[in-house]
């Protein structure tokens, strides 16, 4: 009788000491499972508003940045080239912007905040295929028109866009560029990514 008891003690030691280890097993495999299903900080980063300073964009000129794997735009435009850009209002196809994919800070003229109406920020991808459109501000190129006040012309199919990333008639782009979020930190900083 002596041996069964021993050996009763004996499989219920060995059952706890097993289930234990196998409970510890599960939780060993489980732990790197569920911490896969959260985004890396890589990750996270990709997708987080960017701060740029744009006192530093001469009048004219463009700058590419990144957001989200994407290029965003920042144009500098000039008095004239946004005087200009009163003068396509009958050459576009959604001269307002009214299309729902703009924040309603972008349904303007300009497409941007008033407080800086003069910086153009875009996602620089055309609405069309998806190819990025070349920024074109020369006007009145052989290869564009006389009509042409400066622009993105896309060489994939043809699409124009104005500088305010207005989409033209008759071309293959069905909409006008799509502006990001994004709002003035300071009199010369944008935070790309986040509004206000």
């Amino acid at each position: 009788m002596d041996n069964q008891q021993i050996n009763q003690s004996r499989r219920r030691f060995l059952t706890m000491a097993t289930a234990g280890a196998g409970a510890a097993a599960v939780v060993g495999v489980a732990t790197p499972l569920v911490g896969s299903w959260f985004p890396s900080e890589k990750a996270k980063a990709a997708g987080a508003p960017v701060e740029v300073d744009f006192s530093k964009i001469e009048a004219g000129q463009m700058v590419t940045i990144e957001w989200q794997g994407k290029p965003i735009w920042l144009v500098n435009r000039t008095e004239q080239q946004i005087k200009d850009m009163v003068s396509l209002e009958g050459a576009l196809v959604d001269p307002a912007s009214s299309v729902e994919h703009q924040p309603e800070y972008a349904k303007n003229a300009t497409r941007s905040r008033a407080e800086h109406s003069n910086l153009l920020v875009a996602i620089g991808i055309c609405t069309h295929l998806g190819c990025s459109p070349t920024f074109r501000p020369d006007l009145a190129p052989a290869d564009l028109g006389a009509d042409w006040k400066g622009g993105f012309f896309c060489p994939c199919h043809g699409s124009k866009f104005d500088l305010a990333g207005r989409v033209f008639k008759g071309v293959p782009a069905p909409t006008n560029l799509v502006i990001p979020p994004f709002h003035f930190t300071s009199e010369s900083t944008v935070l790309v990514g986040a509004d206000a």
